[in-house]
């Protein structure tokens, strides 16, 4: 098969939309795929990939708000460049610019609406829920899914990430959606990355002892993430025992929270890190990882710390909380910076030898691996061509 994705926040230096995407295109070169991938950016470029999988980069504005990212916007450059690949399948990787663009190329080819975002829960949630709850900020933004439901049925299908979310979308009648589940790549993601020497350096760079407790976070800087609620946990919890939180990551908000981290050098902010081997390493010697946003469709920062072994603490909303299980997490709700230490001194509290083997339990049977992943989002590709 051919597949066109548009690919609306497709950006090297990105996040977990770059990772997946990278990962596309690995496991399509692998089973015969060619994988075009469109995305915006600051020239008209292009890389090859070999056997036919390539990203084609479409001149673009950057985000203002976000100058890693730019706007799709130029809709004829992209609908000559699906007229001149002559795909099977044509992907909109997004919600908004790119689905929209995907949705009204006029040529024939299995239209899929890949549900990578959930704007009401990044946006809306992080920013109404101390005044409302969820059912009433979703119920509040009925006007996005009025949107949702007339853009998906130009598709002949939206794929998701999990069954919950499948749930969710259908209970504001998103018509024709399909859960494919996400997957991690488990022989990069492994308890044997822990290092002892990589986790008492990153102590020390806290200003802690080896006999501390290291904690890892890695997330864009931006509000959905709610960093911030982390980093106060960790300033509450440090007050009665040594705790050192590493934060990888950036985005247009560091500087906020390089504001909020001052003068507190248990908590460092470790900036963008692109050596996923070291990463692997990081999370795995992590004596938990944490996480802020309650907005992820799935978490695959979250992911591959259960598969690295590393327990985590993670809100008990969106797709983190999907990946959650009593046996190594804790939980708390979205924002509260009370209950977020509090779980993250329940989880300090527990056997680690006990944790990290139900890691590795839901490793091997509940998570699915990233090339399971493909094989059945292509399967699903063929059966819907009839091939």
């Amino acid at each position: 098969m051919k597949i066109v994705d548009v690919s609306e926040f497709y950006a090297e230096g990105g996040g977990g939309i770059s990772t997946y995407t990278q990962e596309k295109l690995r496991v399509a070169r692998q089973l015969g795929h060619e994988v075009v991938v469109i995305a915006p950016g600051p020239r008209d470029d292009e890389r090859d990939y070999g056997n036919g999988c390539r990203i084609i980069w479409v001149k673009s504005n950057p985000d203002a708000l976000d100058p890693v990212y730019y706007l799709l916007r130029n809709e004829k450059a992209v609908h000559e460049i699906i007229d001149r690949e002559h795909p099977d399948v044509v992907e909109g990787s997004s919600s908004w610019d790119g689905a929209r663009i995907a949705a009204r190329w006029p040529g024939r080819a299995l239209k899929v609406q890949i549900f990578h975002g959930d704007d009401v829960a990044a946006y809306a949630h992080t920013f109404l829920s101390p005044i409302l709850n969820a059912d009433q900020v979703d119920r509040l933004c009925f006007p996005f899914w009025m949107y949702l439901r007339r853009l998906s049925h130009q598709f002949d299908f939206t794929t998701v990430s999990g069954a919950w979310l499948e749930r969710r979308l259908k209970r504001f009648n998103v018509p024709r959606v399909t859960t494919v589940p996400f997957g991690i790549d488990k022989a990069y993601f492994s308890p044997m990355n822990r290092d002892p020497e990589i986790r008492k350096r990153l102590l020390a760079d806290c200003g802690l002892p080896e006999q501390a407790s290291l904690l890892i976070a890695l997330s864009r800087h931006h509000p959905e993430k709610r960093l911030g609620t982390l980093i106060k946990a960790v300033k509450r919890l440090h007050q009665n025992q040594e705790v050192g939180l590493v934060i990888f990551g950036d985005g247009p908000f560091r500087p906020l929270l390089e504001w909020h981290v001052r003068k507190t050098p248990n908590i460092k902010l470790a900036g963008f890190m692109d050596d996923r081997q070291y990463l692997a390493k990081v999370i795995a010697s992590a004596d938990a990882f944490v996480h802020g946003s309650s907005a992820e469709t799935y978490g695959l920062a979250v992911g591959e710390a259960v598969c690295s072994g590393t327990p985590i603490v993670v809100p008990n909303q969106g797709g983190a909380f999907d990946l959650a299980h009593p046996s190594y997490a804790e939980i708390y709700p979205p924002g509260d910076v009370r209950a977020c230490a509090a779980a993250i001194y329940r989880l300090l509290s527990r056997d680690r030898t006990a944790l990290q083997a139900a890691c590795l339990e839901a490793a091997r049977h509940q998570i699915s691996s990233v090339d399971q992943h493909f094989e059945s989002l292509f399967k699903l590709y063929a059966q819907s061509l009839g091939h």
